[in-house]
């Protein structure tokens, strides 16, 4: 019989917990963000079934169309943004997300700032870091990315509490990991969304507070 959703959510979460005790880590301090995107709510439903609250969404306009109907049905749903944001789709995301994991210019800290004023919400933000300086991915370079973050809280009333980062793919991602981990001490957060269905236990010793796994729970996307 081929395992499910759930059966891999649970190796999953031993995965985690058994990277972070060999880390030499406290127990629960690494936190999965499922990722859903492009999988419907009946794909969902049996992994929040099994208990999992926290999920991670790449586009706006997905989300809004499932997320609120399983919302009214699961309590505690903490819904990341882990794609790129769109200037015109600030309003919807700082309404619907209660992380936004991908500030990455000075456009759209101008934009969520002025829609959390407006709408009364305060979504909990963390910057991107472009961590290979790689022209397809969005996110700050390396070397700006301190200064950006405070920028972020000095001029746009921002309060950054971590930083997330996509290392390149055919990479070895421990010294991107190790770079982000840096580059969060010079520019004073706490959190670390790093760690993917591939790499999630080798960024888990580099003080990962997050890592976003997605193919390796729903299993492959269409």
């Amino acid at each position: 019989m081929s395992a499910t959703a759930v059966d891999r959510l649970q190796e999953i979460r031993d995965r985690i917990r058994t990277a972070t005790s060999e880390a030499g880590r406290p127990a629960g301090s690494v936190e999965l963000v499922a990722v859903s995107k492009t999988f419907d709510a009946d794909a969902i439903r049996p992994v929040l079934e099994a208990g999992q609250r926290i999920f991670g969404e790449n586009r706006v306009q997905e989300a809004t169309g499932k997320w609120p109907a399983l919302r009214e049905a699961f309590d505690g749903v903490e819904l990341h943004l882990i794609g790129p944001l769109q200037s015109n789709k600030t309003a919807e995301a700082v309404a619907l997300f209660d992380v936004i994991e991908t500030v990455d210019r000075e456009k759209i800290a101008e934009a969520i700032a002025r829609e959390m004023a407006r709408q009364g919400r305060t979504p909990r933000l963390y910057v991107q870091v472009d961590i290979g300086e790689e022209a397809q991915k969005a996110g700050v370079p390396p070397r700006e990315a301190a200064a950006f973050v405070r920028r972020c809280r000095e001029e746009h009333g921002l309060a950054i509490e971590g930083l997330m980062c996509i290392p390149p793919v055919a990479e070895h991602p421990g010294p991107y990991f190790a770079l982000l981990q840096k580059i969060a001490a010079e520019a004073g957060v706490e959190r670390l969304s790093m760690g993917m269905s591939g790499d999630f236990e080798r960024a888990i010793p580099f003080g990962a507070t997050s890592v976003r796994v997605g193919s390796a729970i729903f299993g492959a996307r269409g």
